[in-house]
């Protein structure tokens, strides 16, 4: 039997990458985390993942207070995997559901006042936003040219906050290696970090209906409408 099996917990989960993982976010702070590594992605392990960690923590899906995702931005796929099962859980357990930005997740590993935090979107572009050390919103999510998101940010002292980098990850190299100022490098397994911003906002009556919760589409910037590349 768990030590925290007497403790409420949020099921939190993240299968919007390359990389997932699911955590159980207890009320005094503690994480079980488990990274989850699939090439074929994610829907097929899910459950199998969440019972097994569940079952070492001694607990059942009825002793959950609510359930939390990514909504991305991230892997389309992976966004309505992750979504899906949180909303059945919490349908099913009539439980609240929790959606957190990933960007905002990153944003809990940063150590200073303004925290940029970046994700690789592919195609030469970067998902990108700004917080406050509340994880407030600064400067809205968008997805553009890392260039042009740069040329727009906030004046201030800014930290970078990236997501580890997967083996072979030449695009998330090039642009941690692009950016001006100090960098944090995340973990890859954003789970239990999800979990963290979800009890907060369940303190807060924050926490939403299942049929409410819904994927993080980042909309494109005026300024990346407008961008021309100097090339």
């Amino acid at each position: 039997m768990s030590d925290h099996s007497l403790n409420a917990a949020i099921l939190a989960v993240d299968t919007t990458g390359e990389r997932g993982s699911i955590a159980l976010v207890y009320e005094d702070g503690a994480v079980q985390e488990v990274q989850l590594d699939s090439p074929d992605g994610f829907a097929h392990l899910l459950f199998g993942e969440i019972e097994a960690l569940l079952k070492r923590a001694g607990i059942g899906y009825g002793d959950i207070e609510a359930f939390a995702s990514a909504s991305g931005p991230g892997s389309f796929t992976g966004v309505r995997v992750g979504l899906t099962a949180v909303k059945g859980l919490a349908e099913a357990t009539g439980r609240p559901a929790i959606a957190v930005s990933n960007l905002q997740a990153l944003a809990l590993f940063g150590g200073t006042h303004l925290r940029a935090t970046v994700i690789d979107a592919r195609r030469g572009e970067i998902y990108g936003a700004v917080y406050n050390d509340k994880l407030g919103v600064v400067q809205e999510e968008v997805v553009m040219k890392l260039d042009a998101w740069l040329a727009q940010l906030p004046e201030g002292e800014t930290e970078f906050v990236t997501l580890a980098k997967s083996p072979g990850g030449q695009a998330a190299e090039s642009i941690a290696k692009a950016l001006p100022g100090p960098v944090i490098e995340a973990p890859a397994a954003l789970a239990g970090a999800i979990g963290r911003i979800a009890w907060d906002r369940l303190r807060r009556g924050l926490a939403q209906d299942p049929a409410e919760i819904d994927a993080n589409y980042v909309r494109r910037s005026d300024a990346e409408l407008l961008w021309k590349d100097p090339k």
